[in-house]
């Protein structure tokens, strides 16, 4: 006899683990703490960086480009599906030969997942 799986017990992996944050430092710090906690360090380290240059420039692009790209990040790591269609490009870009069939497919996957991401972020 085989046990049987209660389908509510596996989350669909094409659904959004945590409701989209708001595009705040303090909401996609919490949301990245959750999704890919090993992720914080270097989010810390690159909006200390944004704030910075944001300082010496006397301009807040630097931030908006931190808080777009981390926004991006988070839009994908809500999606477990959405998550590992961009793992297994990044995995091949860096293990095909520069320049080849699959490492140019790797990369336009990279830039798909990354443009839905913005497009969904736009419509919301």
């Amino acid at each position: 006899m085989t046990a049987q799986r209660n389908p509510s017990s596996h989350p669909d992996r094409t659904e959004a683990l945590l409701p989209r944050p708001d595009r705040t430092t303090a909401s996609l710090r919490a949301a990245v703490a959750r999704l890919t906690p090993a992720q914080l360090p270097e989010m810390e380290r690159q909006m200390e960086e944004a704030l910075s240059l944001a300082a010496r420039t006397g301009s807040l692009a630097p931030l908006t480009a931190f808080l777009e790209s981390w926004s991006v990040a988070t839009e994908i790591a809500r999606v477990p599906a959405t998550a590992e269609r961009l793992r297994t490009a990044e995995y091949t870009a860096r293990t095909a030969a520069p320049g080849s069939p699959q490492w140019r497919a790797a990369m336009e996957e990279i830039g798909a997942v990354q443009g839905e991401a913005r497009r969904a972020l736009a419509q919301d």
